[in-house]
């Protein structure tokens, strides 16, 4: 079963590719369908600089919301992390916790 991470943010395709140790497993985006000699085939989509991935809080990207599917690229070094967060500006948010109050009402 997929597993949503707690966070992700979409960037092009464009600015993913300014890392200088950018690679892509194009086998993995996800599946389209197409109208092939009349029948119609589900064929892995080329991705474009204008297309979007998911950036996720593991630092992989995706092709698509889940952090285990579709993974386009996974080699997670340091310098890919301060890429991410000086170049794309990458924050995951520090949400707080928020105590709520009983209500004392009858």
């Amino acid at each position: 079963m997929a597993t949503v991470g707690k966070y992700c943010k979409a960037y092009s395709v464009k600015n993913l590719r300014k890392f200088s140790q950018w690679t892509e497993c194009a086998e993995n985006t996800r599946k389209e369908n197409k109208s092939v000699e009349r029948k119609e085939v589900a064929i892995n989509r080329e991705l474009t600089d204008d297309d979007f991935l998911y950036l996720q809080e593991n630092y992989v990207v995706t092709d698509g919301i889940y952090k285990d599917e579709n993974i386009i690229f996974e080699n997670v070094t340091p310098e890919w992390q301060e890429f991410c967060h000086k170049t794309l500006e990458f924050e995951i948010p520090a949400y707080e916790q928020v105590k709520v109050e009983a209500s004392t009402q009858k």
